[in-house]
């Protein structure tokens, strides 16, 4: 067997804002595995700045796997541990290989059956007409879970929108999540829990920035609103860590980027640690390619969850892949009779 990578930069259609800044491209790795002519993929979905494996080392790390192939896909996973994305991309390269297609990793009534994923609609951050054409664009597609990003904008005007959207839907129509990145400051971040609790929302995504786990823990049983935890699962591997990290915060949720968490095997690790202590979970893309949210898609409905994922990001760039999936009514559709662009595998092995 041999092995190469390649790097390819996604470009957004429009510049997509969060309380860490604003992205206009996201740097990808791929993974291609070549066994005789058969072909398989795997996306390594960095993101600058936040993913724990963003270090000056991260293509001579890649070289090291594409050198040592033949040490299988367990040792390399076990070597990887530092560089959960590549992980991720080990995974998905191996199971492209066993794919008649490179591209069915999970066969089940999603990829075969056009049966759907339920999926949030994401607002990005920006002014207020701006995030409002938003929302008015999620609801008109069907959506009935919507996330909103808060804390780059006036704290105000995040709430009015909120209460725009309520004044409109109540929680039963809507589901509202807010993900604030670690915008919040601990000293503020009860009274702004408390305020963003009148409009009714399903959950608030890591209020505080990451590793402050005692306060992290105060808010979790104080909050009138469920909290879940994102970036905080960053950079923790060893099971014994991850266990006590559940058990200190007590979270009401965690969500699941397998690019950021150590692949499919880190994040199955993360669930059954989750539901041990009672503590609910989703997944989410990390802005990868679809390539890779195929994979995460794939993967996520095996888990036989009905509560809606994170997985709407694939119409976000200029110069993604064709694939067969395709947003829907809020929901996330493989169209078993619709095919990857054909020189998908031409293009990154050459």
């Amino acid at each position: 067997m041999k092995a190469s990578f390649k790097k390819y930069i996604l470009h957004f259609k429009r510049p997509s804002g969060t309380s860490r800044g604003v992205m206009t491209q996201k740097e990808t790795w791929f993974l291609i595995f070549n066994d005789k002519g058969k072909i398989g993929i795997g996306e390594c979905g960095l993101l600058k700045g936040l993913s724990f494996d963003d270090v000056p080392e991260y293509e001579q790390k890649l070289q090291w796997v594409c050198d040592n192939i033949h040490f299988g896909k367990e040792e390399l996973l076990n070597q990887l541990v530092h560089f959960p994305s590549i992980q991720f991309g080990v995974e998905q390269a191996f199971l492209s290989l066993q794919s008649d297609t490179s591209f069915e990793l999970f066969p089940s009534a999603f990829t075969d059956m056009n049966e759907p994923i339920s999926i949030n609609g994401l607002i990005w951050m920006g002014d207020e007409n701006f995030m409002l054409s938003q929302v008015e664009k999620k609801l008109e597609g069907g959506f009935n879970c919507i996330k909103m990003k808060i804390g780059a904008i006036a704290f105000e005007t995040e709430l009015n929108i909120l209460k725009s959207i309520r004044a409109r839907f109540s929680a039963d129509e809507i589901e509202l999540r807010v993900d604030a990145n670690g915008a919040f400051s601990p000293d503020e971040a009860m009274e702004k829990l408390e305020q963003l609790s009148a409009y009714d929302l399903h959950s608030i995504e890591q209020p505080i920035k990451a590793n402050n786990w005692d306060a992290m823990a105060k808010l979790c049983e104080e909050s009138p609103l469920p909290i879940a935890l994102d970036e905080e699962l960053i950079g923790i591997y060893d099971v014994t860590e991850k266990r006590r990290l559940l058990h200190t915060i007590s979270p009401q949720y965690i969500i699941l980027k397998p690019s950021l968490v150590g692949g499919i095997q880190g994040s199955e690790e993360w669930i059954h640690l989750a539901e041990e202590q009672g503590i609910g979970w989703w997944v989410t893309s990390a802005l990868e390619s679809n390539i890779g949210l195929n994979a995460i898609a794939q993967w996520t409905f095996t888990l036989d969850t009905t509560m809606p994922q994170g997985l709407g990001t694939g119409g976000l760039f200029t110069n993604n892949f064709k694939s067969p999936l395709e947003v829907k009514n809020g929901k996330l559709y493989h169209h078993s009779t619709k095919d990857w662009d054909s020189n998908v595998i031409e293009h990154l092995c050459t």
